[in-house]
């Protein structure tokens, strides 16, 4: 039996020594260690082995073990340290090489043209407000004088979740939400996504960003409408901007208007920008209609207010000169880095 232990020690050695990885190392660990290795195979065979020889032959064995162990961890140690001085010398790293800066993002021109507008409101006393983008069709058009016959609320042009549910197609809801409360005086501006059943073409897109504003105060009139609109376009597009203001209609503000800018890039005398007329429509506005603010539950005898609502990709369009809104919703940063 000393023999036979002694025989598996010399061939299990050998075959440690001959191992070329760490995959045949675990073959030889199982040939000689494992359940049904060599060493378990000569210990079934103990019920051959006298009584009193046992013991002395199941010690033999445990230092068989122990000794094929330990010279599998060192040849394991011998083979992992190989493989590390390999790895290296292939991945060698030359210090004197200039890093490599990380690709980072770019601030999105729509994010830069709306904290542009944010930064003008603010400083005349604004405060941006959120709200919703699944609305309830109560915000979205009733409290805002729209009808249930109205055109706008045309499943066509509108997504509608259920009967009384959409994704609000302005973010004049917000203003609405705010009136609510009845706290005065009302000095806000909404900015937000919106979406419309619009077919994607360079100036169309069925989810696109609003900037709404809305004050409501004693005594507001047009002329603060008109001087807070000038005062914007001034700050926003250059100090040489003027605004002019056309009758419109708009079924929650009374009197309502569009406005136009000078053209920036020709000072007004006309170009390709502007189509030759020295003009460029920016907004819809108008004075708050009574009924809006009486269904919101304030006072139209005693309030009055003004509102107002800018298409942010047009503006962003304009002021960077980009002639596809598409562009805006691609992610490359080879044009975001433009701006």
């Amino acid at each position: 039996m000393q023999n036979k232990i002694d025989e598996i020690k010399k061939n299990a050695i050998k075959a440690i020594e001959e191992a070329c990885g760490v995959d045949n190392l675990n073959e030889v660990k199982v040939s000689y260690l494992g359940k049904k290795g060599e060493l378990s195979k000569l210990l079934k065979g103990m019920k051959n082995v006298a009584p009193e020889d046992r013991p002395k032959i199941g010690q033999m064995v445990n230092e068989a073990r122990a000794m094929i162990d330990e010279q599998m961890s060192k040849k394991r140690a011998e083979i992992q340290k190989k493989i590390r001085e390999e790895k290296m010398s292939r991945e060698v790293i030359d210090v004197t090489l200039p890093g490599r800066k990380p690709l980072v993002g770019h601030r999105h021109p729509n994010q830069i043209a709306l904290e542009d507008l944010e930064r003008v409101f603010i400083g005349m006393g604004y405060e941006v407000v959120e709200g919703p983008e699944v609305e309830y069709d109560k915000y979205n058009f009733e409290l805002l004088n729209i009808p249930a016959n109205h055109p706008a609320k045309d499943e066509q042009d509108t997504f509608y979740i259920t009967k009384d549910i959409l994704l609000r197609t302005q973010t004049s809801p917000v203003q609405a939400r705010i009136m609510e409360t009845g706290k005065m005086p009302i000095r806000v501006l909404s900015p937000g996504r919106v979406f419309r059943s619009d077919e994607v073409d360079a100036t169309h897109s069925p989810s696109f960003h609003q900037v709404e504003g809305l004050v409501v105060d004693k005594g507001i009139t047009f002329a603060d409408l008109k001087g807070t609109l000038q005062q914007w376009a001034t700050e926003f597009f250059g100090p040489a901007t003027k605004v002019k203001f056309r009758p419109h209609h708009f079924p929650f503000t009374e009197p309502s208007a569009e406005v136009d800018i000078t053209c920036f890039k020709c000072g007004g005398k006309g170009c390709r920008m502007c189509k030759g007329s020295g003009w460029i429509e920016i907004l819809g506005c108008g004075m708050v209609h009574p009924k809006v603010l009486s269904d919101c539950g304030i006072d139209p005898d005693v309030y009055s207010g003004f509102a107002f609502g800018i298409g942010l990709e047009r503006v962003t369009l304009l002021k960077y000169e980009i002639d596809d809104m598409r562009l805006l919703y691609e992610n490359d940063v080879r044009f975001l880095k433009q701006f």
